[in-house]
């Protein structure tokens, strides 16, 4: 299986256009340190293209998204011989892409001006890197380019090189560091441009460790084992000395069972092989964020830096994780089949909160700020109903208020317009991307609700669920979408349905005029009935894929992705489209919802360097593509509960956390069965568009009958999913 899964999916990408923004990504899930190889030093944050055919070596690297930039980087370069500059114009050299082997559990290229076999094995705070050099005349090395300040000193009585290196795009700790422990098996001397010394330091440079001949001509293999922290230099050391008890090939053999744990969660089979490795491909991708940000003491217990306080503090933390991508799909999968490391993330996220008094946005390391809205609370909400961490959630319930009712003095944390949104019920258009601030912060209040009323406390439940409703605040009747409003309450002019950008986020009125998850019952009155919404439906699926650069001048990269993949309006390249098809459920026709849903998924995603219809996001999209092909998706986390679509695959099999099983079956599964004639749940035939957490969690059978014409059927308003309007 692991095999199978080639960590270069998504990977041809440049700032003007994505497909995917991924890294191909060596590691362990959740792993604290990751592994790529680089190819270029010249593009920013894409400095790596599946095309190239040079390589200048293996990065360590905490990069979430090329949006984002890395931190705590560094560059492991295996040379031969000597060398006329450390620059890495200079030093790379060829590689055959197509026989460089790229999976998640281990990293191997040839370089072939060097003549090095290159491997790595990772574990989840460093890794085993083997070098197999093929000429035995020339000195064996390694040069480690060393971005931002620096300092490192070699050890010969221990072979160990130890130091710091501190970079980052962002941090609320000028001297935030990550150590460095690096214990070479082979003996070594360090040297900076020719001159051997036993300390080093500087800013944006290289060292050199040049590795002792063994006098015999057969013993060209040298392996380096390196670990990092970010607590302290005893902490790295602590964490190599764990890694040093494992061989290369039993660390392989490690992390090939710890990336196994996770992938065999799921089990699919399907007539069509390719179609059961994207799968698998996918689900890669959901567990490598969020990133561990904790290390284990010498009794084993979690500690973390705290880049707030610049402190040691206990227990967990997690980084790079950017919510307002993600909690649409990776944290309702977690609640799946991945309960015990959800609830230790939860542990983490509300450690953030302690630190900063805020819950996080977007780390990386720590809060950035970015994106609209505070959709963490979607993630705690979504535990809350389903009984994940029950013990956090009062103090997740403060945390939740506090971001809700208190304007922070630093732009990165908790809501914008806090005071506007309470007195005036909507952010206005004053304010950068208003209109998704405030179906947002609509959509967190729910969330809060939720919480409320999972710890009893139903009168502030009743008060949030009220304030829930503010997005009808900004309900054009004449457009039937959402507009921006000034402070006195007139909508803004002009308006044009297809500019983007200022009071919309990454898209145009018609991708951000529907993100009411928790009420898309109340949004359909708010448009004059089920008649009207579907007209506007039809509408936005048969308006052409045109746009307007509108606020943001020029062409984002997100309008291209959008105009490539003539899917009428729905940007399903972006995360504000990802529920759209599902809508149709909600006006009794799921028929055109499953339509749209087999034509995205076998259209838009594939194998692939160019896979991806736009950024994959932390898991985000691979999440999307995950759920749909198991026939149900979270429209609305916080309601542990999943809208049923149409499965992809002949039969999956869920291993849930619980220990019980979940067997999806589609029969009549060929190319083009676009519909569901019936679905039944073990043996029974089921009628609701939905199903809930808990009845899942019983495992048992899921089955769909698919067809090849649309066969409708009346709806019972207990059939539809979940909106407050009509639930309450």
């Amino acid at each position: 299986m692991l095999h199978s899964i080639d960590t270069r999916h998504g990977t041809d990408n440049n700032r003007h256009y994505s497909n995917g923004n991924t890294l191909p990504i060596t590691g362990v899930p959740f792993g604290m340190n990751y592994f790529c190889l680089q190819t270029t030093s010249e593009q920013g944050s894409w400095w790596f293209h599946p095309h190239h055919r040079t390589v200048q070596g293996i990065r360590l690297t905490h990069q979430p998204s090329p949006w984002m930039g890395d931190f705590s980087h560094l560059l492991l370069s295996p040379v031969a011989g000597s060398l006329s500059s450390t620059d890495l114009l200079m030093q790379q050299g060829s590689y055959k892409p197509e026989e460089a082997a790229c999976h998640p559990h281990y990293l191997s290229y040839y370089h072939i001006r060097y003549r090095i076999r290159c491997e790595l094995a990772p574990s989840t705070y460093g890794a085993h890197l083997r070098m197999t050099y093929h000429q035995p005349d020339k000195e064996k090395k390694l040069l480690l380019t060393l971005p931002g300040r620096f300092a490192v000193r070699y050890s010969a009585d221990d072979h160990c090189l130890r130091g710091h290196i501190i970079n980052y795009s962002g941090c609320e700790d000028p001297d935030f560091k990550m150590y460095i422990a690096m214990q070479c098996v082979t003996p070594a001397s360090l040297s900076e441009n020719g001159q051997k010394a036993d300390e080093l330091q500087g800013e944006n440079g290289s060292v050199m460790l040049t590795f002792a001949d063994s006098g015999h001509a057969d013993e060209q293999q040298v392996t380096v084992i390196l670990a990092t922290s970010f607590i302290s230099q005893a902490q790295a050391d602590l964490n190599l000395a764990r890694l040093t008890q494992t061989t290369f090939d039993e660390q392989t053999l490690q992390a090939e069972r710890l990336w196994l744990n996770q992938l065999e969660k799921i089990t699919v089979t399907d007539r069509d092989k390719s179609r059961v490795d994207l799968f698998y491909q996918m689900l890669y991708r959901c567990f490598l964020f969020p990133q561990k940000m904790y290390e284990l003491d010498a009794q084993n217990r979690p500690i973390h830096y705290d880049t707030f306080s610049k402190s040691v503090q206990d227990g967990y933390l997690y980084t790079n994780n950017g919510f307002w991508d993600t909690y649409k799909t990776v944290y309702p999968l977690f609640s799946l089949i991945a309960v015990p490391e959800y609830e230790e993330m939860l542990e983490g996220f509300l450690n953030s909160y302690r630190h900063t008094g805020f819950l996080p946005k977007w780390l990386s390391p720590d809060e950035r700020g970015l994106m609209p809205g505070t959709l963490v609370d979607a993630v705690i909400a979504d535990a809350a109903v389903k009984n994940i961490r029950a013990d956090l959630m009062p103090e997740f319930l403060e945390a939740m208020l506090t971001g809700a009712t208190t304007q922070s003095g630093h732009p990165n944390y908790g809501r914008q317009g806090t005071r506007d949104y309470l007195a005036l019920g909507y952010v206005p258009n004053t304010y950068h991307e208003s209109v998704n601030h405030t179906q947002d912060y609509a959509y967190s209040d729910f969330c809060i609700g939720q919480v409320a009323s999972s710890l009893g406390k139903q009168e502030l439940a009743e008060a949030y669920y009220r304030s829930s409703q503010n997005y009808r605040h900004l309900v054009s009747q004449e457009s039937g979408l959402m507009r921006s409003k000034t402070p006195d309450g007139n909508f803004s002019e002009p308006f044009r349905p297809t500019s983007w950008g200022k009071d919309y986020t990454e898209g145009s009125a018609w991708q951000n005029s529907f993100a009411v998850f928790h009420d898309f019952q109340g949004l359909i009155e708010a448009h004059g009935g089920e008649a009207a919404f579907t007209e506007h439906l039809t509408e936005l699926c048969n308006t052409p894929a045109c746009f307007e650069v509108g606020g943001y001048g020029f062409e984002i990269h997100e309008m291209s992705e959008f105009a490539a993949f003539d899917f009428g309006q729905i940007a399903i390249s972006n995360q504000p489209s990802f529920h759209l098809p599902y809508l149709f459920h909600y006006v009794k026709q799921p028929h055109i919802g499953s339509h749209l849903l087999k034509e995205l998924m076998t259209r838009a995603f594939h194998h692939g360097y160019d896979g991806y219809p736009g950024d994959e996001n932390n898991g985000s999209m691979s999440g999307w593509f995950i759920f749909n092909s198991l026939g149900f998706y979270p429209v609305t986390p916080g309601t542990a509960e999943y809208v049923l679509g149409i499965p992809l695959f002949d039969e999956a099999v869920i291993h849930l956390s619980n220990g019980n099983r979940l067997n999806i079956k589609a029969r009549q599964n060929v190319p083009q069965y676009h519909y569901v004639k019936r679905i039944y749940r073990n043996q029974t035939e089921h009628s609701p568009l939905f199903v809930t957490h808990d009845d899942l969690m019983t495992g048992g059978t899921l089955t769909f009958e698919l067809c090849l014409v649309p066969q409708t059927r009346p709806f019972q308003e207990r059939d539809l999913p979940f909106s407050l309007t009509s639930r309450q």
